[in-house]
Parts: C-alpha cells; sequence; structure tokens
C-alpha cells in the first residue's frame, strides 16, 4: 500500500513539474517579441479544409485576435502613431512591408516643433543613442555672402533643438519603443488592398514574407505606407507633383563651417543642402530641378557634380565633396508635393506621407506628421467603442481642419521658398530671390519671425502671408533706391505679382478657409459620438 502511494507521489511530481516547465518555457517564448518576429496567427475557423485547399476555393486566413486598429506601415509615421495609440490602452497591429532598417537620403532632420511633438508623445528618448546631432539652425549662403539663422529657443530648455541623424536608426528606435507595449503587434508583411464591405473599410488583405495570405480585420484601418503608398488611391484624390529631385551624399570626416547648423546653399539652377547625420558624417542635397533627371549614369551626374555644383559649395567642404562624388556612391530621390485631398471613408484614415507631402527642402515632413498624430489622439481618446464607422468618419472630420496651423504652414512655406530659391533668368524673380536673403539677414525679428515658421515653433499661416510679402516689399523698396525709374516700377510691379502667384496657388490647394478661418467650418464643432 505504502508502495502505491509512492508511486502516486512520484507520477504527480513529474507531471505538476512538466506542467510548471511548459508553462515557463512558453512564457519565456511569448515574451521573445522583436522586430524581426514575423508569424500568421490563425482563427479557430481561420484553417481551410483539405478539398477546399485543393479545388483552390481557400480564403485568405484571418488573422486571431481582437484589434481596435490597423496600421499599415511602421516608419516614422506608422511607428510612432502605433506607440501613441497602444499606449493609450488600444489594440493595435501593424503591418510593415519590411521591418529591416530602412536606409533613405530624406527624412534625416527633425525641426524644433517636431521634437517638441516627440516629447509631447513620450518618444523623445528615440533620438538617444543613434548619435543624433543636435541642431540650432541654418546658415544661408549666395553668392560668396552668409548669414546665420538661429533659431528662437530662449524660451525652452537646452535640450530643445532640431535633431538630425540616420533615418532607419530613428525609425527602429520607434519600432523598439512601439515594441515594448504588450498590446501593440508589429509583424511583416505585404498589404494588398483594403477589405471593403458596402463602402466601410473593415481592415486589409496581405501577404505575410513566407507568402501566406491572410485577412486583418479591425474597426479603423490607418494607411501610414509612405510617399509610394499604393493604397491611397483608394482614399484620396492623389495630385503628386514632382518639382525636382535629390542627389544625395554622405561626407565623412570633415566639419560644417557653422557648427550644429543646417547649411543651405542658393545655387545655380537650385539650392544645396548640407547637414550632420552623425558626429563623423555630413549629408550633402543637390537639388536638381524637373519632373525627371537628367541624366541616370553615375558618369554624367558625377560630372555635372564637379563642373556645376562643386564650385558653388562653401571652400571648407570643397574637397570632401569632390571625394564624395568620387566615390561613387551616389543616390537619388524624387522630391514630391500632395496636398491634403482625402474622400471621407468609414472605417479608414491616411497619415504621413501617403496623406500629405511637401517639398522636404526645409525638412519639415516628420514635424507634420508628428503634429498629425497629437491631433488624432487627442481625437480618438474620448472615445471607448470604434465599431460604428459612420460616426466615427463623421466625427473624425475635424482632424482634417484642426491639424491646419501646423500642416498648412509647413507646407506653404516649403512650397514658397523652394520657388523663391531657385535661380531664375526672370528680372523680377532675380530680385525676390536677394530680397529673400537679404532680408533674412536683417536678423531681429525679420529672421526670427520666417524660422520660427519654418521651424514649427509657430505655426501661424497668417505670419507666413505677412513676412512672405514683407520680402517681396522689402524687394520692391530696394528697386525704388535712390529713384524709382520706370523701369525699376516695372520690375516691382511683376516682383509683387510673381510672389502673389508663388503663394495664392499654395493656399488654394491647402484650403483657404481651414487655414485662415477655422472656425467657419462645420465640422470643427463635431462632438464624440455616444458610446
Amino acid at each position: 500500500m505504502l508502495e502505491m502511494d509512492y508511486q502516486y507521489i512520484v507520477v504527480a511530481w513529474v507531471i505538476a513539474s512538466s506542467l510548471i516547465l511548459v508553462f515557463v518555457l512558453f512564457g519565456s517564448a511569448s515574451k521573445k517579441k522583436t522586430i524581426g518576429s514575423i508569424h500568421a496567427e490563425e482563427s479557430s475557423n481561420g484553417c481551410c479544409t483539405k478539398t477546399a485547399s485543393e479545388n483552390g476555393t481557400c480564403p485568405p486566413q484571418v488573422a486571431a485576435g481582437t484589434t481596435d486598429i490597423i496600421i499599415v506601415g511602421a516608419g516614422v509615421a506608422g511607428a510612432a502613431l502605433a506607440y501613441t495609440l497602444g499606449k493609450d490602452g488600444r489594440q493595435v497591429h501593424v503591418i510593415e512591408r519590411d521591418l529591416n532598417e530602412p536606409d533613405r537620403i530624406v527624412g534625416e532632420l527633425l525641426q524644433p516643433g517636431g521634437y517638441l511633438k516627440l516629447i509631447e508623445l513620450d518618444l523623445e528618448d528615440c533620438v538617444d543613442e543613434i548619435d543624433a546631432q543636435q541642431v540650432f539652425g541654418y546658415a544661408l549662403y549666395k553668392d560668396g555672402k552668409n548669414a546665420k539663422l538661429a533659431y528662437p529657443l530662449e524660451k525652452f530648455g537646452s535640450h530643445v533643438s532640431g535633431r538630425s541623424f540616420h533615418n532607419g536608426r530613428f525609425i527602429q528606435r520607434m519600432r523598439h519603443k512601439a515594441l515594448s507595449l504588450p498590446n501593440v503587434k508589429l509583424e511583416q508583411g505585404t498589404v494588398t488592398s483594403l477589405l471593403e464591405e458596402n463602402g466601410t473599410v473593415k481592415g486589409v488583405y496581405y501577404k505575410t514574407k513566407s507568402g501566406d495570405e491572410l485577412t486583418a480585420k479591425a474597426p479603423l484601418t490607418i494607411v501610414c505606407d509612405g510617399c509610394f503608398s499604393n493604397l491611397r488611391r483608394s482614399l484620396c484624390n492623389p495630385k503628386v507633383d514632382v518639382p525636382s529631385h535629390f542627389v544625395g551624399l554622405l561626407l565623412e570626416n570633415c566639419n560644417l563651417p557653422y557648427s550644429n547648423h543646417g547649411h543651405v546653399i542658393l545655387g545655380d539652377p537650385s539650392p544645396i543642402l548640407f547637414y550632420p547625420i552623425s558626429s563623423t558624417e555630413i549629408r550633402c542635397l543637390v537639388d536638381v530641378p524637373g519632373p525627371k533627371l537628367p541624366s541616370l549614369g553615375n558618369g554624367d551626374m558625377a560630372n555635372y557634380l564637379k563642373t556645376v555644383v562643386a564650385p558653388q559649395v562653401p571652400p571648407e567642404l570643397h574637397t570632401s565633396f569632390i571625394a564624395a562624388v568620387e566615390k561613387g556612391k551616389m543616390r537619388t530621390m524624387p522630391n514630391r508635393s500632395m496636398p491634403a485631398a482625402p474622400y471621407p471613408t468609414p472605417g479608414a484614415l491616411l497619415m504621413g506621407d501617403a496623406f500629405n507631402m511637401r517639398h522636404p527642402l526645409t525638412g519639415g515632413g516628420m514635424t507634420v506628421a508628428l503634429s498629425d498624430i497629437v491631433v488624432l489622439r487627442d481625437l480618438l481618446r474620448p472615445l471607448h467603442d470604434l465599431h460604428d464607422s459612420s460616426a466615427l468618419c463623421k466625427y473624425l472630420e475635424p482632424f482634417y481642419t484642426l491639424r491646419k496651423p501646423v500642416a498648412s504652414t509647413i507646407n506653404t512655406l516649403a512650397g514658397a521658398l523652394y520657388k523663391v530659391f531657385c535661380a531664375s533668368p526672370d528680372p523680377a524673380r532675380k530680385e525676390m530671390r536677394e530680397a529673400c536673403f537679404d532680408y533674412l539677414s536683417l536678423g531681429g525679428v525679420f529672421s526670427e519671425g520666417p524660422i520660427a515658421l519654418l521651424s514649427g515653433l509657430n505655426p501661424r499661416p497668417l505670419s507666413l502671408v505677412l513676412h512672405f510679402f514683407a520680402v517681396a516689399i522689402y524687394g520692391v523698396g530696394r528697386l525704388f533706391i535712390p529713384f524709382p525709374s520706370p523701369k525699376r516700377i516695372w520690375i516691382g510691379a511683376r516682383l509683387i505679382s510673381g510672389a502673389s502667384g508663388i503663394i495664392f496657388p499654395i493656399i488654394k490647394a491647402e484650403g483657404v478657409r481651414q487655414m485662415f478661418f477655422p472656425a467657419t467650418v462645420p465640422a470643427y464643432y463635431r462632438t464624440p459620438p455616444a458610446s
């Protein structure tokens, strides 16, 4: 009898030990969430029968789990949005085409206004440990003259400034931050289309890295798949303009004339940019006007950079610039501009570069995206249930107006500055360009005002318009000294006309009422739907 009891005790001990071991192993495996982990979870009825599979009628499997929000894309906008909504308690499923570290030549400069948004979203530590460099302003060069333009940061702590970095390192930091939340799932996959039922988006169809076709469903799908978005046509009327291309170079082990500053050379035919992206690397972006590059051959491009661009580069950077050209590691990127023109669609929303783009000359894209996330977060916070798609769509309409102060200011300034900074044979355009440089060189309110607008620290569209026409009037005043000859009067009139032709079409595309009279937009007063 004692022997039998002993056997039962041994068997019970073995079973209990095995169960504990299984739970320990399962728990540790479930906690090992990394960016590289890719998995497809089956729902209880998600597996096809053998017969259906053989007949080719097997529908895409449905990813298991209750999801509040699907985010397509895990770039700057998608990763920041995932963390923000996850921190608010939402169940978030992010689907990103490639979870490897991105390698891009844009999205490397975050303005101080964008850094303040990072702080507001609790993401400021994402610029740590990536060798990011503080940026305190710009140096502007033209015809051998230069002016130092500082950000107006006196009201802020010493840590508040612009930041420049490798774009991929920054994105990986934000992805890891999002993945640190247990209610955020980050999966590698390619979204092929939106899942729609009766005009309402219910989720997405996507393919995993292994080729499995899956369906993910959620009450709200937010598309953040970047400037080359293949989903935006379902949600907006994209009018993409490509005014120019950037040719990117990496200068190593050299010093900028003004440390911790971006450098803008008003070159011929268009601007040249320099800014640090690490403690040993300087990014150079050469703007080449036109919707297409003149030649894609490295030999032709290298010759153009050496003969046309190099003579306009500051002497301190000339040797390193030539060395970078001779290395041959040149990369190109189309500079795209697209005003926000969404179709209000129940169950879906556009964000980031998939939704709105501007010329990257002023480095404002990430600031706009992060500001949009703050606006959307504040709108969604009062809502406990997102399942009434029609009511949610109507409630979110104010998003397009509430985002305007920051977005329209940065968008308009980027488009206007690019046109002013480009060289032109037109005497009136030449005078406008010269007037802009001299106006900013005056210092005080003449430089602080425009730089505050550019940096996202003072997102006021009216202030932008006033400064823009102040530059034009300043240019006319210069023409009238020492006396207003008929030719000078004619050029002055064309200068004002040209300035109007630059800024008013941009304002029209942004929306006059939303920019200057948001209180007149009925959607501005929408209240949260009843839960």
